[in-house]
């Protein structure tokens, strides 16, 4: 199975890496997906000096039930603001370590995606539903774990509808590469 997978599935993963540097440095549609805090720097003085370490918050945040359902928490909730916050770490943003987890990302999305089909003996003589298998199993892969990110935490549904479309190019580029390379 690995003999028959490992080039479409690295092919594949290379193809979707160029895509989506395309979509994300050229493309306009994700340019307004986090939109600017007013009064920026009054707010990055405010935080700086908390010294709060990289990692996801929640402000409010309850430490126990019963102080999630006491009046001192509601009106905390009621005076705002309520947050979910990723804090980074300082200095510039570098890509380099990035680029590489995203790109073992699309290895193992590809690689399920092909190990499914194989599970389900589609191979290079079935075009149409390796293409289906493969795509379908991929655009899971890439996209329906985004949804989890508006309902439970309320990023803007326009964000995750946008990545999944991406998902679906994505998914389109891997499906139809395994049917290009699969034998």
């Amino acid at each position: 199975m690995l003999s028959a997978l490992w080039l479409p599935v690295l092919v594949s993963a290379v193809l979707v890496f160029i895509a989506s540097s395309i979509i994300h440095m050229v493309m306009p549609w994700h340019k307004n997906d986090y939109r600017t805090v007013p009064n920026q720097d009054a707010a990055m003085d405010a935080i700086r000096p908390l010294a709060i370490p990289p990692g996801d918050y929640m402000i409010p945040r309850p430490t126990t039930r019963d102080e999630m359902k006491s009046p001192e928490f509601a009106e905390k909730l009621k005076k705002g603001p309520v947050l979910m916050l990723t804090v980074m770490p300082n200095g510039p943003w570098t890509m380099g370590s990035t680029f590489v987890y995203w790109f073992l990302y699309l290895v193992l999305v590809a690689a399920l995606a092909g190990h499914v089909a194989w599970g389900a003996h589609i191979h290079g003589d079935h075009k149409a539903a390796l293409f289906h298998t493969v795509a379908l199993t991929a655009f899971g892969g890439y996209s329906l774990g985004l949804w989890q990110l508006s309902i439970w935490y309320r990023r803007a549904w326009s964000t995750t509808l946008k990545s999944t479309f991406d998902g679906v190019i994505y998914a389109l580029i891997t499906g139809a590469t395994f049917v290009w390379l699969a034998r």
